[in-house]
């Protein structure tokens, strides 16, 4: 991963880009969110304090997926009527982009898939739908209106003015899983599996008391 240097707009500091690719980050030391174009940067907003969390995955852990490296780089951070979890935002060795979901111990790798056709409307989704994207069939399990809580680290994409959201869960026969996000206009479809911790091979996680 090529590495790109500015300094935040706010407060002067040194921003140092560990993918190439980023497009939004945010200062650690000011918190402004800052958007990249080209090589200037613009604050847009600043983050909150984000919610306590339970996992010991970070900002800089780094595992394997599929016999694919990875580094975590940046983290969004959803609340809904249940609890919360938190998408982080990994790069692989190759330089692809995928998010590690993580919400309440359970864990699944995704990747943005592109389609050639529109996905189902949000006012139009229900709960036992069919699709197929990719040969796959797929169910609509779940719909949750999600709240959009901060951001920290890279992302792929300008993600800091948000409210409430809507997420269709899906899933095949075969245990892979889709996510339809309604936060973007036109929605984003994320085809994945879930994974066990186990199997990530993770390190440099954040130490918590009484967990090892």
């Amino acid at each position: 991963m090529s590495q790109q240097v500015a300094a935040c707009p706010n407060c002067g500091a040194h921003i140092e880009f560990q993918w190439s690719s980023a497009v939004q980050t945010v200062c650690s030391y000011c918190k402004s969110i800052l958007v990249r174009h080209d090589v200037d940067l613009k604050r847009v907003g600043v983050v909150a304090d984000l919610p306590r969390t339970s996992s010991p995955i970070q900002i800089a852990t780094e595992g394997v997926h599929a016999n694919r490296p990875f580094v975590v780089l940046g983290r969004i951070v959803y609340e809904y009527e249940l609890g919360g979890w938190n998408e982080w935002h990994l790069v692989f060795n190759d330089g692809v982009s995928g998010w590690l979901s993580d919400a309440q111990a359970e864990y699944a790798v995704s990747f943005l898939t592109p389609l050639p056709g529109a996905l189902p409307a949000a006012a139009e989704i229900r709960p036992g739908q069919s699709f197929q994207w990719n040969r796959v069939g797929y169910k609509v399990t779940s719909l949750t209106h999600a709240r959009y809580r901060g951001v920290e680290g890279e992302l792929p994409f300008e993600y800091w003015d948000k409210a409430e959201l809507l997420m269709a869960d899906l899933r095949s026969s075969d245990s892979r899983f889709a996510t339809i996000d309604y936060s973007e206009e036109p929605a984003l479809l994320f085809l994945g599996a879930a994974v066990e911790f186990e199997d990530l091979q993770l390190k440099n996680l954040r130490r918590i008391e009484g967990w090892s």
